[in-house]
C-alpha cells in the first residue's frame, strides 16, 4: 500500500484507539439504554458527546500551536480512562446529569483524537496517500469491529461491566504508550516554512475560505453531519431494539463489519472513479433510509447491512476528496480549516441529535420526516463535491479509487 513511517505510526495509534471507540459506541450506548429503552437518553448522550467533541477539537487546534500531536493523543487517552472512571463509580439521582458527565469525557476524547490525527494526515500526506491511509485506516475498523465485541460481550457476560470498564482503561494505558512514539509534529515547527494568514481575525470564516473551493466544503459538511449521525445513532438502535443479549449485538455488528469487508473487496476489485463510488455509496444508504419504514426485525437487519456499506463507499471517497484539498494548503491555514470543518460536522450531528430527542419510536410522522431530510441530504452531496473538485482541480486531481482502501 506504500504508506511512509510516519502514517504506519499513526495506524498503530487508530488500533489502539478504535478498541476503545468501538467500545463505547456499541456498549456504552447499550449501557445508557438497558436503563429506561429511551431513544431520548441515546440521543442525549450522543449530543453531550458531540458538543464536547467540538470544544476539544477547537483547543486542541490552539494547543497544537505550541505543542505536538503527542499531547494531544495523550490528553484524548486521558479523557477516555476519565470515562471509564466515572462509569464505574460516578452514583447520582439525575439521570440526564449523569448521562451529561459521562458524555463529556468520551466527546472530548474523540475531540483531541481527531485533531491530532487530521493536522498529522493533512500535513503528512500527499496525493494518493488520503485514499490509502484511510483506505487502511477502515480496514483495521472493520477488524477491530469484528473481534471488539465479541471479546467485550464475553467480559462483560463473565466480569460484568465494571470488568469491561477496567479492560479498558488498559487499552487507554497502551494509548499513551502508543503517544510517546509517535513524531513530534507541532504547528509551531511548521510555521517558520509557511506563509501566515493576513488579517487581525485569523479564524475568522472570510480569512479562513479564502478561494471559492473551499466555501463549497461548508455545505459538503453541514449536509453529512445530518445524515451521518441519522444513520450512526439508528444503526445502533434498531439493533438493540432486535435484541439485548450482548453476544447476538456482538454478532449483529460482525454482520455489518462483514458486509463492510465484501464492500472493500468490491472497492478495490471493481475500477471506478471516486464519483461513481460516491453515487453506490448514495444508492446503498438512501435504499437503507427507505428500509427503516417497515422497523420489523429483519428488514432493520438488511437496512443496517445496507447503511453499512453505503457508509464504508462514503467515508472512503468523501474524507479523501476533502482532506485532499485541504493538504494543499499552508499547515496553519490546514489547522485553521480543519477547525471550521469538524465544528460544520459537529454542528450538524448536534442538530440531527436535537431532532431525535422528541422521538419515542421506530414510526410517526416525525420519524417519517427525519428520514426524508436525511435522504435529501444524501442526494445533495455528488453536487457539492463536483464542485469543490472542479473548482480546486489547481491543488490535486482525484485519482481512481481514491488511491485504494479506506476509513
Amino acid at each position: 500500500m506504500g504508506l511512509d513511517g510516519s502514517f504506519r505510526k499513526l495506524l498503530l495509534m487508530n488500533a489502539m484507539a478504535f478498541i476503545i471507540f468501538i467500545y463505547i459506541g456499541i456498549f456504552v450506548n447499550l449501557y445508557i439504554w438497558e436503563q429506561d429503552h429511551k431513544i431520548a437518553d441515546v440521543a442525549w448522550f450522543n449530543l453531550i458527546v458531540f458538543v464536547a467533541w467540538g470544544i476539544s477539537f477547537m483547543i486542541g487546534a490552539r494547543l497544537l500551536k505550541r505543542h505536538s500531536i503527542r499531547l494531544l493523543f495523550g490528553l484524548s487517552a486521558l479523557s477516555g480512562g476519565l470515562a471509564f472512571i466515572l462509569l464505574s463509580y460516578l452514583q447520582l439521582d439525575s439521570r440526564l446529569l449523569w448521562i451529561a458527565i459521562i458524555a463529556i469525557p468520551v466527546g472530548m476524547m474523540w475531540g483531541f483524537f481527531y485533531c491530532a490525527q487530521n493536522l498529522s494526515v493533512t500535513t503528512s500526506g500527499k496525493g494518493s496517500d488520503f485514499g490509502n491511509f484511510f483506505a487502511a485506516s477502515n480496514t483495521i475498523s472493520q477488524i477491530m469491529n469484528m473481534s471488539v465485541p465479541l471479546l467485550s460481550a464475553q467480559v462483560i457476560f463473565w466480569f460484568g461491566y465494571s470488568g469491561s470498564f477496567t479492560l479498558m482503561l488498559l487499552f487507554v494505558t497502551g494509548m499513551l504508550l502508543t503517544a510517546a512514539v509517535l513524531p513530534k509534529l507541532s504547528l509551531r515547527d511548521l510555521a517558520d516554512s509557511s506563509p501566515r494568514l493576513a488579517g487581525k481575525h485569523p479564524m475568522a470564516m472570510s480569512q479562513v475560505f479564502t478561494r471559492p473551493a473551499l466555501r463549497w466544503l461548508i455545505p459538503s459538511c453541514l449536509v453529512a453531519g445530518l445524515f451521518l449521525q441519522f444513520q450512526g445513532i439508528f444503526v445502533l438502535l434498531f439493533t438493540f431494539s432486535i435484541t439485548e443479549d450482548k453476544m447476538y449485538i456482538a454478532l449483529l455488528n460482525t454482520l455489518y463489519t462483514v458486509s463492510s469487508l465484501v464492500a472493500l473487496a468490491l472497492y478495490r476489485k471493481i475500477r471506478l472513479q471516486e464519483q461513481s463510488w460516491l453515487m453506490a455509496a448514495i444508492l446503498l444508504l438512501s435504499g437503507g433510509f427507505l428500509l427503516m419504514l417497515y422497523p420489523v426485525p429483519i428488514v432493520l437487519i438488511i437496512s443496517n447491512v445496507c447503511t453499512t456499506m453505503g457508509m464504508f463507499y462514503f467515508g472512503t471517497v468523501w474524507n479523501a476528496q476533502h482532506f485532499r484539498v485541504i493538504s494543499g494548503l499552508p499547515p496553519e491555514h490546514q489547522s485553521r480549516m480543519l477547525v471550521w470543518r469538524e465544528g460544520f460536522i459537529c454542528g450538524a450531528r448536534c442538530l440531527m441529535l436535537i431532532l431525535i430527542l422528541p422521538i419515542s419510536n421506530f414510526s410517526g410522522v416525525a420519524f417519517v420526516l427525519l428520514i426524508a431530510l436525511a435522504t435529501l441530504c444524501l442526494f445533495s452531496i455528488p453536487l457539492f463535491q463536483k464542485k469543490l473538485l472542479e473548482d480546486s482541480s489547481d491543488t490535486a486531481k482525484p485519482p481512481v479509487n481514491g488511491g485504494l482502501e479506506a476509513p
